[in-house]
């Protein structure tokens, strides 16, 4: 008996493998088909010259950067484009909800999901971003990955740039933000058509709530800084339309 579910859970496990095998070549071909028809070069290229209002990495307030990346993904600065701890817990919890609900994407992840593939939910599709983001990593700083995902990302209300977005919502340049506009605006594009404050203002500043408690959680806020911005009435803020 015992001797059977061995072999039963070997060959469960050799079946897992098989199939898994299949969605990595079929991931890696998305990828390779996609890299060919437009390198990472051209990409770029192509992005600067379709974006107007294309915003440099230096334009970028201190205090945004430092938002996104503790809200999206808070060891950008150290993974090579795929980071397997957040991975490793999104798959788990996709096991546990039977479902694509969990990510674990990196900012290059998404950045090269916006740039190359399609926003629909598919482990193949997946599997190319990694292996596309792992070509940003090797053709661009860090800095360059962040200047290009603000440039790309969408923020609601038709703004599908970092620009676009702070004149929408701020009536500024993204140099201008303060620490209020930069973390309600970090936190639009995990969700664009519910956080934008536009359309859903308690929403934004529920999720900007979020942002702030990331900022405290690694250290690039203090709680007091945090508790400050959070009692801003955000109508004090937003544009009026």
């Amino acid at each position: 008996m015992i001797k059977f579910i061995k072999r039963t859970i070997l060959f469960i496990i050799i079946v897992v493998i098989a199939i898994f095998s299949i969605f990595i070549y079929q991931g890696y071909k998305l990828y390779e088909e996609a890299i060919k028809e437009t390198s990472i070069n051209e990409k770029i290229e192509e992005i600067k010259k379709e974006k107007e209002n294309y915003i440099k990495f230096d334009k970028l307030p201190e205090n945004y950067i430092n938002a996104i990346v503790a809200v999206e993904d808070r060891r950008f600065f150290e993974h090579n484009g795929m980071d397997i701890i957040s991975i490793t817990r999104a798959i788990i919890k996709d096991i546990q909800t039977m479902s694509l609900a969990e990510g674990g994407s990196t900012i290059t992840q998404q950045l090269a999901k916006n740039t190359y593939f399609t926003q629909k939910k598919e482990l193949t599709r997946k599997i190319a971003e990694i292996f596309m983001a792992f070509e940003y990593e090797k053709v661009c700083s860090k800095e360059e990955i962040l200047e290009l995902y603000v440039n790309t990302i969408y923020f609601g209300d038709g703004c599908y740039c970092v620009y676009d977005a702070s004149h929408k919502y701020f009536d500024k340049d993204p140099s201008d933000m303060n620490l209020y506009e930069s973390t309600l605006l970090a936190g639009i594009p995990n969700a664009p058509s519910v956080y934008a404050p536009t359309k859903n203002p308690e929403l934004a500043k529920q999720r900007q709530a979020q942002v702030l408690n990331k900022m405290v959680k690694y250290k690039y806020l203090s709680k007091e800084e945090a508790d400050k911005v959070l009692n801003i009435d955000i109508s004090e803020s937003i544009k009026n339309k």
